[in-house]
């Protein structure tokens, strides 16, 4: 059994570790926020010509295979196309904001989210490092690997915690009727 100094520690430890989880689905939550309202502001514009102008003012040669894979992207894009994305970049943002609250909060509900999230997208990130390691796609995966862990494990503690509670529950009022 833990002293009671142990548990405040531990307790603490386990706080300050969900909140920094919780501060990065934030910060998630405000990047993908950010690309849905870039979206919106490309809507009625010539997407092409704005990629164009980027490519330029970041000094890319647009004869370089990536510059010509990002103009024909560019080139593709259509209105309805980026209302798609802003809508699902707002629906993603709200998720990540939704989690984020909930892990800064400490509520279960949110680590089953962190839970299920990190996990259905610990296979793309798997197909990502197929196609090349990158210090990127390592650290991302490496991150995303750990918050699910944790989860797991905080989830299971929590779990068991739930049943010792039960029991010594019941102990009591076994005693009690005694």
């Amino acid at each position: 059994m833990l002293s009671p100094a142990t548990k405040i520690d531990t307790h603490r430890a386990r706080k300050n570790l969900l909140r920094a989880v919780a501060s990065l689905e934030f910060l998630k939550g405000i990047f993908v926020l950010l690309i849905g309202l870039c979206a919106i502001l490309l809507v009625r514009k010539d997407a092409w010509v704005m990629a164009e102008s980027l490519l330029a003012l970041l000094h890319i040669n647009t004869d370089r295979h990536v510059a010509q894979l990002f103009l024909n992207f560019a080139d593709n894009l259509t209105d309805t196309r980026l209302w798609t994305a802003a809508k699902l970049a707002f629906v993603y943002s709200a998720l990540r904001f939704t989690e984020g609250y909930g892990l800064w909060k400490q509520r279960t509900w949110a680590e089953w989210i962190a839970f299920g999230s990190g996990t259905l997208l610990l296979p793309l990130e798997v197909r990502g490092l197929l196609r090349g390691i990158t210090v990127l796609r390592s650290v991302v995966f490496a991150a995303n690997l750990g918050i699910v862990f944790y989860m797991f494990f905080l989830l299971r503690a929590g779990r068991r915690e739930r049943r010792q509670q039960r029991l010594t529950e019941a102990e009591s009022r076994d005693q009690s009727g005694s």
